[in-house]
């Protein structure tokens, strides 16, 4: 985090996402006063403002309210609206860019793209980062262009790393895998829980235990595969007796071809994300 301290950031969008990410930021020591937010909801600037996060209009025309006050004296822009309403959201401020590393957090958008609605600016970097960095516990999966130097990169993944863990790849592409197994991944998770909480409810647990026990060995897998420096499939084998309850669980598991339904809806996901994309090229 000591790239960051001392560097002005602009978040263009003050949503879940740019809170998520302003919190992990605060929270790792960077000054409120180096954050400006540019958002049209007046809830929102009125929160930032109490933070004392310096909040602007970017519908605004003032010298005060504008996108343009929110980018020029910055060093960092991370752009956190929707994909959809990019290219009129960035028209108000391309023209005062220079040296700012630009961060798009839009699913799909591609850096030509945002290139293009950046009259050819290609300072960016292009981040896919999932729900869970609004409780700083997220996986970003990062892309840089050619034109992006190391201290840049080490910006933006200092910068994304306030969320959580980061994960740069090799070309753009892969960021359409980013998206199935980390970017929309939690809702994986969560089905997976619904289905199991419903089980033990049928089973004769009540609802609020089942839920509990659920989440909480949810919980406990994963901290078990990050800190044990096991693969997942050895720690499976290890808590899989012969002949007991667990084997006949996952025995189970694989009669139903569990990993061929798992391989399937992250290439869903994959085959959906490469369709925005070419989508939002047109």
């Amino acid at each position: 985090m000591t790239q960051l301290k001392g560097k002005k950031i602009s978040f263009i969008g003050g949503g879940n996402m740019a809170q998520a990410l302003i919190s992990g930021l605060i929270g790792k020591g960077i000054k409120p006063s180096d954050i400006t937010v540019a958002d049209p909801s007046p809830d929102i600037r009125h929160a930032l403002k109490e933070l004392n996060i310096n909040a602007v209009d970017p519908t605004g025309n003032t010298a005060f309210d504008n996108p343009q006050v929110a980018v020029e004296t910055a060093d960092i822009v991370v752009l956190a609206v929707k994909p959809q309403v990019m290219h009129q959201v960035v028209s108000g401020f391309s023209s005062v860019l220079n040296k700012q590393l630009i961060i798009s957090v839009a699913a799909g958008l591609s850096t030509d793209s945002i290139s293009k609605m950046l009259n050819g600016y290609k300072n960016i970097v292009r981040a896919m980062p999932n729900t869970p960095a609004m409780i700083q516990k997220g996986a970003t999966g990062l892309y840089a262009t050619n034109e992006i130097d190391e201290a840049d990169k080490a910006l933006a993944a200092s910068l994304m790393a306030a969320s959580g863990l980061v994960s740069w790849v090799e070309n753009e592409e892969q960021l359409h895998a980013v998206t199935a197994v980390s970017g929309s991944a939690p809702a994986y998770f969560f089905y997976m829980l619904e289905s199991m909480i419903e089980a033990a409810v049928d089973q004769g647990l009540d609802r609020k235990q089942a839920a509990a026990l659920a989440m909480q060995t949810a919980l406990g897998a994963a901290q078990m595969a990050i800190t044990s420096g096991e693969a997942p499939a050895e720690l499976r084998r290890k808590v899989t007796s012969p002949n007991g309850t667990t084997q006949a669980a996952i025995e189970s598991l694989q009669q139903d071809d569990f990993a061929k339904i798992i391989k399937n809806a992250m290439q869903a996901c994959y085959a959906r994300s490469e369709q925005i994309s070419q989508e939002l090229a047109d």
